[in-house]
């Protein structure tokens, strides 16, 4: 997807339901889990996600655990209690928004 516009609003909504299907990951194996999805179609860059996970860490929608892997700390993301909840809202909203532009789009006309 050549413009990644369309999806910036959409980057906590992919964090929040990745984090809610995996215990928990890193920021990397997010962007790479993203890439696998869409079959490359979807590119996170490291500039666009880490503000977005500090945010949601900042809101308390997220928990972060550092451990330390080969020599180095990696930061780990988990989904607290209020960021499983907000992942169902922002689901929803989602949802609402992709039927809302699919009816602009390709409206149903009704005789």
């Amino acid at each position: 997807m050549s413009n990644s516009k369309l999806y910036k609003g959409s980057l906590s909504t992919i964090i929040l339901k990745l984090l809610a299907e995996s215990d928990k990951m890193y920021g990397y194996e997010i962007t790479q889990k993203v890439k696998d999805i869409t079959q490359g179609e979807l590119k996170i860059t490291e500039g666009a996600l880490y503000p977005a996970l500090h945010k949601l860490e900042a809101d308390g929608f997220l928990e972060v655990e550092v451990k330390k892997v080969d020599n180095r700390l990696r930061k780990y993301y988990k989904l607290t209690e209020a960021g499983n909840k907000e992942k169902v809202n922002k689901i929803n909203e989602l949802e609402q928004f992709i039927e809302n532009i699919q009816g602009i789009i390709n409206p149903k006309f009704s005789i």
